[in-house]
């Protein structure tokens, strides 16, 4: 029964989708909404319990392994090594910058309130990293083409790569001066390595298996069986390594995917992605709808101070990171312009990186714990339904989405 409430879920997050798009409204959006009124605050069709399930951790893995494909399938070398440079400088521009802006408010304000400083680095280490799903299905939905969807895309992956990089070595130091839970140096190391090492080499057996022709379901069937192979070998080690869910399974399937589109020929590369769109659609659907299910609309009434200085501290570091970045690269005008605005979606990486700093810090700073899982819990709601509507006109602004009448599925 859990499983027949879990695809009804899908299939109304699907019709919301629709209705949103007969709006002139982005399908995320209604993804989005769905799980949250349908999500264990609300109506509680998709419960806690079934949240917290294994047979329902294992399948978000999958589906967002299958949302890295989107990512990958860009990351062709030929096509990014003119604009590499650009794109890496921009992202550590607005990643970083995002951290030190965060800390810096939170240390002011934290200063003059008696609360512990390193509380403020552990929140820009949380505000940096931005989930990409949601500005990849608007990408997926309104097929965006442009300096801004281009420069977007491979960044998703970097992002997350800083992202993890700062967020394991901040709380790697707070544990290690305040906390009984010590994460040990060589974690931060294995946390951004492991999912492209897996990626990698799963990649380039399925570059081996992919790169002939096939019939259209062939190539559906053996690439929906690597990225079952690839989940389940990240599956593996965060259980017998971790011992709990680390690995970022979107960055698995992004190098997985960046790996064989640059070992199979370009109209091959085309053929196997046109197989796999029914496939990245629900992907997506399942990955917005168990983004939007833990966000407690509640929380809305209650947002204090913390949860306004983060959503606007935040916001400033990424999109006057992103200008800065692209003015120094000298990056085309509508990336200057408006990359930052897509880059605001948040909710799913910041939730578990709350996660794990609550659960570092619950022992020995619980009133710091609790801040920081009320401050990002808030932030989450509000900031996902404002950034996917700014996200939406960023790349209206810009000039690269095109209308569309459905989900592009």
């Amino acid at each position: 029964m859990d499983l027949v409430r879990f695809l009804l879920l899908v299939v109304i997050g699907f019709g919301t989708g629709k209705l949103m798009t007969k709006m002139k409204m982005p399908a995320i959006l209604g993804w989005l909404i769905a799980g949250m009124v349908f999500g264990p605050h609300a109506i509680g069709l998709l419960s806690q319990e079934v949240m917290k399930a294994g047979w329902y951790e294992i399948l978000m893995h999958i589906f967002e392994c299958a949302v890295g494909v989107l990512i990958g399938s860009e990351l062709i070398w030929k096509r990014i090594k003119k604009s590499g440079k650009q794109i890496i400088m921009i992202t550590l521009m607005q990643s970083l910058g995002t951290f030190f802006i965060v800390s810096l408010v939170f240390g002011i304000v934290f200063y003059f309130m008696n609360i512990p400083i390193y509380l403020a680095v552990i929140f820009g280490g949380i505000a940096l990293a931005t989930a990409p799903a949601p500005a990849l299905s608007i990408v997926n939905e309104y097929k965006t083409d442009g300096p801004v969807t281009k420069t977007l895309i491979p960044m998703a992956a970097l992002d997350d790569l800083v992202g993890v990089t700062v967020f394991f070595t901040v709380m790697g130091i707070v544990s290690a001066n305040i906390s009984t839970q010590k994460l040990p140096a060589y974690m931060i190391l294995l946390v951004v390595l492991l999912p492209l090492v897996v990626g990698c080499l799963v990649g380039l057996l399925g570059g081996v298996v992919l790169k002939n022709d096939r019939p259209k379901g062939s190539t559906l069937a053996l690439t929906i069986l690597f990225i079952l192979l690839a989940t389940a070998i990240g599956f593996g080690i965060n259980k017998f390594i971790f011992e709990r869910s680390v690995l970022n399974f979107m960055l698995i399937g992004m190098a997985f995917t960046a790996t064989f589109a640059n070992m199979v020929p370009e109209e091959r590369l085309e053929a196997i992605l046109e197989a796999f769109q029914p496939v990245l659609g629900i992907s997506l659907i399942c990955a917005i709808l168990n983004l939007g299910a833990p966000l407690d609309y509640h929380l809305i009434f209650g947002a204090g101070l913390f949860t306004i200085i983060y959503i606007g501290a935040r916001a400033v570091g990424k999109i006057g990171g992103a200008t800065l970045g692209g003015k120094v690269m000298k990056a085309p005008e509508p990336v200057r312009k408006y990359l930052g605005f897509t880059l605001l979606p948040h909710s799913g990486v910041s939730l578990v990186f709350t996660g794990i700093a609550v659960g570092i810090l619950s022992g020995p700073a619980p009133e710091c714990a609790q801040i920081i899982q009320g401050t990002i819990a808030a932030a989450a709601v509000i900031n996902e339904v404002i950034a996917v509507f700014v996200a939406k006109q960023a790349f209206k602004w810009s000039g690269e989405m095109q209308e569309r009448n459905g989900v592009a599925m």
